[in-house]
Parts: structure tokens; C-alpha cells; sequence
């Protein structure tokens, strides 16, 4: 799923420092609809959310681990750009950069991700506003503060070995966990390559790009 992007702000910077950079993020999520072939659902919600968002990067600058960034308070509520990662804008910080997708199931960030940035690259006089681009990387972003919903077992983010979830395959804080959820021991394409302990392997709807079609659910 994408989303317009902005037009980039013009900070100052620092020498060497990453170059500003507008995005738009969401924390990022999945969710699954109860049936025999579980199907994906999609939401904004923070922790529970899914899909990454576009973002528009019209100075040709690029992400790397380690750089931060934060909400633009120019280009509220879904605005982000980039800041050194002393200033007091800085929420969260690059944990990994892989490529940029088309499609939101094939970007696969590491557990500890709070959120996905995609970063588009705006030519000419386009406007970010009016969203379009071209694709250039993506960032799994994590949360500066101790607020990690990303984490395994969290409840947010995306599913991970060691997340929980419900009989009908919805993440949700293993805290909360029940004797009728389940924790998330594999994550394969096909149920004969779940673990010895999976008591519920979980088919999923068939979706282009996704890495695995079946989550191997075992007793918390």
C-alpha cells in the first residue's frame, strides 16, 4: 500500500550528515482473517498495522544503518525526514536498508523493526504531495525511546519466530497470550517444513512477494 509523500525540506546540515529526506511511515504489522486459508487484513493501527508507505526523496540522497530521523513538523501527520541522531527531532534510527518494492509483502525487515519507511526519488519539478516517484531503498526504522512494539512477542511490527497470536492468526502481545493462542515457531512456504512443535500450521492466502504461506503456531 502507498501513500503520497511531501515535498522534501531544505534543513541545514552538518558535513557529512545525511541529507534531508521527507517520508511518510507507518508501523508496520500483520493481520490475518479467520478461515481455513487464513487471508491477509490490513490496518493503520499503531503495532497491529501493515504495509509500508512511499516517500519522496527529491535531492537524490540515500539511507544508511545507523542514520535517524523523525517526524517534519512542516508536513504534519505523516511526514518524517531525516536528523542527525542528537537532535531532538530524531525518533527513530536506521536498524536495516534493503531494497525498495513495488510490493508490500516482499519487504521483510528484521524483528526489532517499528517501523517501515520506503523511499521514493522525485525528478524534475515533481511534487512529493502528489505522491509518484520511483522507489529507491527502504529503512526498518527503530524507535530511539524504549516504546519497541517491533520486538518479538510485542504484539507489533512484523510477524517474526517468537511473536503471538490468536486461533485466528492476528498478532497480539504474548503478555496477553491464552491457552488458545499460539507463538509463532516458523514462518516456511510449505507446513511440511514447520518444526516438530507446531500443533497449528497455519496456511495464509497467497500473496506476491511474501517469503513464507504458513505460519507454524505452537502452544505459548
Amino acid at each position: 500500500m502507498t501513500q503520497p509523500g511531501s515535498t522534501p525540506n531544505r534543513p541545514r546540515r552538518g558535513a557529512g550528515c545525511l541529507q534531508s529526506l521527507l517520508v511518510l511511515a507507518v508501523i508496520l504489522g500483520l493481520g490475518y482473517g479467520a478461515s481455513k486459508i487464513f487471508g491477509d487484513e490490513s490496518s493503520k493501527s499503531k503495532g497491529s498495522s501493515s504495509s509500508s508507505s512511499s516517500a519522496s526523496d527529491g535531492k537524490g540522497g540515500s539511507w544508511a544503518i545507523g542514520d535517524c530521523g523523525g517526524p517534519d513538523p512542516e508536513n504534519k501527520p505523516d511526514g518524517y525526514r531525516a536528523f542527525d541522531c542528537d537532535e531532538t527531532g530524531a525518533t527513530f534510527k536506521a536498524l536495516k536498508i534493503e531494497d525498495a518494492s513495488f510490493l508490500p509483502n516482499a519487504i521483510q525487515c528484521p524483528a526489532g523493526t517499528d517501523l517501515i519507511i520506503q523511499v521514493s526519488r522525485v525528478f524534475g519539478s515533481g511534487d512529493g504531495k502528489k505522491g509518484g516517484g520511483i522507489p529507491t531503498n527502504t529503512v526498518c526504522g527503530r524507535n530511539l525511546t524504549g516504546d519497541h512494539p517491533g520486538d518479538a512477542g510485542a504484539g507489533g511490527g512484523q510477524l517474526v519466530e517468537g511473536d503471538c497470536i490468536s486461533a485466528t492468526a492476528k498478532e497480539i502481545a504474548c503478555a496477553s497470550a491464552g491457552a488458545n493462542d499460539f507463538k509463532v515457531l516458523g514462518l516456511v512456504k510449505e507446513k511440511a517444513e514447520c518444526p516438530a512443535a507446531t500443533t497449528e500450521p497455519m496456511e495464509l492466502m497467497m500473496a506476491m512477494g511474501r517469503p513464507y504461506d504458513v505460519i507454524c503456531g505452537g502452544k505459548v
